[in-house]
C-alpha cells in the first residue's frame, strides 16, 4: 500500500474543524505515520490555529467587509487544502503553506 493511500484518511480528517486536526495527529502516530498524512496534518492544524488567532483581532475591526473578507480567505484556503487531500496531492496552501510546514515540522 503506497504512502498516499495509507495516509488519505488522516489527511481528510485533518481538515475537519479543530477537533479533526487533533484526531488526525493521533491517527498519524508510530506505525500509521505517513509523509502524506503528516503534510496535511500540518496544513490543517495551521489553517485552524491561524484562523482563531487572527480572527480574534479581525473581530475588533468592527467592519463587515473586513470580517467577510477574512472568512472568505480562510474558507478558500480550507477548500484548497481539503481538495488536495481528497485528490491525493501534496500542494501547500497559498501564502501560508511553507510557514506551516516549517512551524509544525515535528508532527
Amino acid at each position: 500500500m503506497n504512502d498516499i493511500q495509507k495516509g488519505k484518511n488522516t489527511a481528510v480528517v485533518a481538515y475537519m474543524p479543530i477537533i479533526g486536526a487533533v484526531i488526525a495527529i493521533f491517527m498519524n502516530q508510530e506505525e500509521n505515520k505517513t509523509d502524506f498524512g503528516s503534510f496535511h496534518v500540518r496544513q490543517g492544524l495551521g489553517i485552524f490555529l491561524s484562523f482563531f488567532l487572527l480572527g480574534y483581532f479581525v473581530g475588533y475591526a468592527n467592519s463587515w467587509m473586513a470580517t467577510g473578507a477574512f472568512y472568505l480567505f480562510y474558507f478558500i484556503l480550507w477548500i484548497y487544502g481539503f481538495l488536495g487531500a481528497l485528490q491525493g496531492q501534496k500542494k501547500e496552501i497559498p501564502l501560508l503553506g511553507a510557514f506551516f510546514q516549517n512551524l509544525f515540522k515535528s508532527l
